[in-house]
């Protein structure tokens, strides 16, 4: 008599297992990177914030400064410099958002590989034994 698990059913129903907890471990592997893809968004999201913000208010006080400085003497050249100054760093902002946006996101990188692997690893003949 012949067990169970040798029976043809007996093998679908181990491969259909395997089939299972491979595609569960592949769906915990891309719930765990899209948790840590969230966070690091978030992250860069209130540094790059808090980054512009006090950036900002410095190069107002420096532009202010240098500018009560030259009060008397070249208060309109004072002003448009740094005019220029502020515009040229606006500009330089717009295009490295905008390499930034075409340079994509590494999400599910991980997943992808690994799921490359198993598909290579599924096609390959099986050892001799």
């Amino acid at each position: 008599m012949t067990q169970p698990s040798a029976s043809p059913s007996g093998r679908i129903r181990r491969l259909a297992a395997s089939f299972i907890a491979l595609g569960r471990i592949r769906l915990e592997l891309l719930a765990v990177e899209v948790h840590e893809e969230k966070e690091r968004i978030a992250a860069m999201l209130l540094w790059a914030v808090v980054s512009a913000f006090l950036g900002c208010i410095a190069l107002v006080f420096v532009a202010l400064f240098i500018t009560l400085v030259f009060w008397d003497t070249h208060r309109l050249l004072a002003l448009g410099g740094f005019s220029a100054l502020f515009v040229a760093l606006a500009l330089a902002g717009v295009l490295r958002l905008r390499q930034l946006v075409a340079s994509g996101s590494s999400l599910f990188h991980s997943s992808i590989a690994e799921l490359r692997e198993d598909s290579r690893a599924l096609n390959e003949p099986p050892a001799a034994p």
